[in-house]
């Protein structure tokens, strides 16, 4: 009879059990604020206190979740200490814009992500995927984490901008991480909810790769306005053009396309290439799930050519990537601000609170999730994952703001899971052993050096 191994517990911050100091508490904001929650965090249906910044909510009940992002959601904005940090790189974006501007970016992006165009986007993916880890056949140690980035921009370059992006890959890897290890932290001051005008030392840090990316944006829009001078009929039907066919009075602005363009250039890619990078890891280290996974792979690999069709019939490897997402989401905090105050139940949630729906947090509820630490990609199998409360699984958020780009996103880490999988193993090394930190997204400090050997 066999025995089922020991779950593998990834890498993740011990919860507090004494509440740090005011001093403490800004520092380790700064530092990692996956490192400041409390057991208590882990196991209430929410938290209500008042910090250093004002009235704090860490709401973990799906119920109240849910409250806040769906059924109630105009009653709640983008956080105050939210868009303090991610307004400076993506300004009007879709991630930081509210009300009409929001409105106008989501309708502008909607055609591109319908069903129809995702899986136009397929085929492209498949291509990407299959030049990029030609790199691996010779086998050796890489840092995957890194190697993840630079897949990931290879097919955001290749469906949205038609490869018509400007810049070089390699450099754009290196700035992303700078510019997360500088605007993508919570500044001390914002914390503390002072002046504007008093400045950021991280903003500062930041403003050459800041810079760097504008340029990026700039170029390739000069690039696409050539070619539609040239040859409108030739111009690719992608994301750039129809944001670019969007402009106008009733529509977004040059500054609102720019803006938009660096969020998908940036955010957009970075969240699925931490999530591949964390599936391979968790799966290297699971060595049981990963020979799962291999084989279902490689059945299906045998027998169905079209990728469009591999999400659904891949459920042991959607397993593994959604159990990845569960541990380590990619945005790991959702911040709202109640606009005005309002009851849940026996909650008062007063005007300008900091409400808190972390799915770091939620993720690893003990009252949510039966071992909540360890990694078991079998809670998403067929017949479990049907179980699961849509609001205590939010690696996509949810309500009027959920990620535009999810089916984009599934669809991209599977077809890149399947082609690198059923050429090549990962393994750990004695090097591996990264740290789940906070930026804009949940990244693993000190990368994912592994081993690759061709199978």
């Amino acid at each position: 009879m066999d025995v089922q191994p020991a779950p593998f517990i990834p890498p993740a911050p011990k919860p507090r059990t004494t509440p740090p100091s005011t001093l403490e508490m800004i520092r380790i904001v700064y530092r990692n604020p996956l490192e400041l929650w409390g057991e208590h965090t882990y196991n209430e249906p929410w938290i209500s206190a008042n910090g250093v910044g004002g009235h704090l909510i860490v709401a973990n009940d799906p119920a109240l979740i849910r409250h806040v992002l769906v059924d109630n959601a105009r009653n709640y904005k983008m956080a105050t200490v939210r868009q303090k940090i991610l307004r400076p790189i993506l300004r009007d974006g879709l991630l930081t814009a509210e009300g009409e501007v929001w409105k106008r970016s989501r309708k502008a992006m909607a055609p591109v992500f319908t069903p129809r165009h995702i899986f136009g986007f397929a085929q492209p993916m498949l291509r990407r995927t299959q030049d990029f880890v030609t790199r691996y056949e010779d086998g050796g140690t890489s840092d995957i984490a890194h190697d993840m980035t630079l897949l990931t921009y290879d097919i955001l370059a290749e469906t949205l901008f038609s490869g018509e992006i400007s810049g070089e890959p390699g450099s754009f890897a290196n700035e992303i991480d700078r510019l997360f290890e500088t605007m993508g932290r919570v500044d001390p001051l914002d914390l503390l909810r002072a002046p504007d005008w008093l400045p950021r030392l991280t903003r500062i840090r930041g403003r050459k790769t800041m810079a760097y990316f504008r340029k990026i944006v700039t170029d390739t829009v000069k690039m696409r306005e050539a070619k539609f001078k040239r040859d409108p009929d030739a111009v690719p039907q992608d994301f750039l053009t129809l944001l670019l066919k969007a402009e106008g009075p009733d529509g977004l602005t040059r500054a609102e396309v720019e803006d938009n363009i660096i969020t998908f250039i940036g955010a957009g890619h970075e969240t699925t290439a931490r999530a591949l990078g964390w599936t391979l890891y968790c799966l290297a280290e699971s060595p049981w799930e990963r020979n799962r996974v291999e084989q279902e792979i490689d059945q299906v690999l045998a027998r169905e050519p079209d990728p469009t069709k591999w999400l659904d019939a891949m459920p042991f490897t959607r397993a593994a990537f959604d159990e990845a997402l569960r541990l380590y989401p990619p945005a790991p905090s959702i911040n709202r601000e109640p606009i005005e105050p309002e009851m849940w139940k026996d909650l008062h949630i007063p005007k300008h609170a900091a409400v808190l729906v972390m799915p770091w947090v939620v993720h690893r509820h003990r009252k949510l999730w039966d071992r909540p630490d360890a990694f078991l990609p079998e809670r998403f199998h067929p017949g479990n994952r049907e179980k699961i409360d849509r609001f205590q699984y939010l690696p996509f958020g949810a309500g009027p703001r959920v990620c535009i780009g999810a089916s984009f996103a599934m669809q991209e880490a599977i077809i890149a899971l399947a082609i690198m999988l059923s050429r090549f193993r990962f393994d750990t090394t004695a090097e591996t052993k990264p740290w789940p930190v906070q930026k804009l997204t949940t990244q693993p400090q000190g990368g994912l050096p592994m081993q690759v050997t061709p199978r």
